[in-house]
């Protein structure tokens, strides 16, 4: 049996090596796309483009504005004298939020009065918009402070927060996606390849003639599997390097773990792959088939927006996802050096929906072939 199974797996290994384009798509592929996409997908909020109008136009209220376009969130684009003149340009598209420093600014704040500052906002783009807003708050408190420091000790009891970020202290959101685009590029490559892989060998009548030689269905489908097992363990150790070179992303954990579940989150990849090979009679069948399957298992994964912010009766079919499993250990063993223990429910749901799609898809496969 084992032999049997080496010697498919190397007529596997031969036919991909002659065959350029499924080099490129198992080894060259997944490199490519995780450089475009870890660059590409970006969510950091900086350069906003403000415009403003202050009315005042005292030190203080200039002040203000120097403090508030500083840093790298805020760009400044420009200075109108009239408020209608700034939510003009936010209609137009030159501006993406509008201050407006009214009259009275300075005044209200040496009387020890509120002086209240206008934020308009361009809501087309509701993250854009939510992160400036929280910035402009956040720096409203903290020009605050800075004058109640300024102008004499703090009233007793005054709060002063200082917070503090675990894991991604500089929140580059690059760090926190890079894991998500690796466990996605490993289920669209070896689900694709599998599947179509299979596929081409019934349209070219190939695995006719293979079945008609001694070997058994069993040794076939593991003999077919296994190399892009391996490919698949590859491509999983070259995107957690490139991503650390690359993008910054922290190696923190044991890779012990990660290729641990690397390996049974292979089980469920190529185990898609094997029905869909069982169900599709061409490869456009079986590539049409993948795509079908991996559009849903990547949007209830938690790779691009928090599960947490879906309808509460879609959450628990998250659990079904076993990207979302992978993805959670990628970012608990890479971010936060997360062990075996606090991964056990990650490392057990994977085991399970591995073996249990891989067993019932090879037997599908095998009952189809015999």
């Amino acid at each position: 049996m084992r032999v049997e199974i080496l010697s498919v797996a190397e007529k596997e290994v031969r036919q991909t090596l002659r065959d350029p384009r499924s080099l490129v798509v198992l080894v060259v592929a997944p490199l490519l796309q995780l450089i475009v996409l870890g660059f590409a997908v970006n969510l950091d909020v900086e350069h906003v483009e403000t415009v403003v109008a202050d009315a005042d136009r005292t030190a203080a209220s200039r002040a203000f504005v120097r403090g508030l376009l500083a840093g790298d969130t805020f760009a400044h684009v420009g200075d109108v004298t009239d408020p209608e003149d700034a939510i003009d340009r936010l209609a137009v598209g030159e501006a993406s939020v509008a201050v407006v420093v009214p009259r009275g600014f300075a005044r209200a704040l040496d009387s020890g009065r509120t002086a209240r500052v206008q934020v308009i906002s361009d809501g087309s783009d509701a993250q854009r918009t939510t992160v400036a807003q929280n910035a402009l708050g956040a720096y409203g408190a903290l020009f605050a402070a800075q004058r109640v420091r300024a102008l004499g000790p703090l009233p007793r009891g005054y709060p002063e927060v200082r917070p503090r970020v675990l894991y991604n202290p500089t929140l580059n959101s690059r760090v926190y996606f890079v894991p998500g685009v690796a466990a996605t590029l490993i289920l669209v490559v070896t689900l694709i390849v599998t599947a179509m892989g299979l596929a081409r060998e019934k349209e070219a009548g190939t695995l006719e003639q293979i079945l008609v030689t001694p070997l058994s269905p069993s040794a076939l489908v593991a003999g077919k599997t296994l190399p892009y097992a391996v490919i698949g363990l590859f491509d999983l150790g070259l995107v957690v390097v490139f991503g650390a070179l690359l993008f910054d992303v922290p190696i923190r954990g044991s890779l012990l773990l990660l290729f641990t579940a690397g390996a049974l989150y292979l089980l469920t990849t190529l185990g898609l792959g094997l029905l869909l090979a069982t169900v599709a009679r061409t490869q456009q069948q079986a590539f049409m088939g993948a795509f079908f399957v991996i559009l849903p298992m990547v949007l209830l994964s938690g790779f691009m927006s928090p599960i947490a912010n879906m309808p509460e009766a879609l959450q628990p079919w998250t659990l079904l996802d076993p990207v979302r499993h992978f993805v959670e250990v990628l970012r608990g063993v890479l971010l936060k050096g997360a062990g075996w223990r606090d991964l056990a429910p990650q490392l057990i749901a994977l085991a399970g929906m591995g073996l249990s799609i891989f067993v019932l898809s090879a037997r599908a496969l095998s009952r189809k072939l015999a």
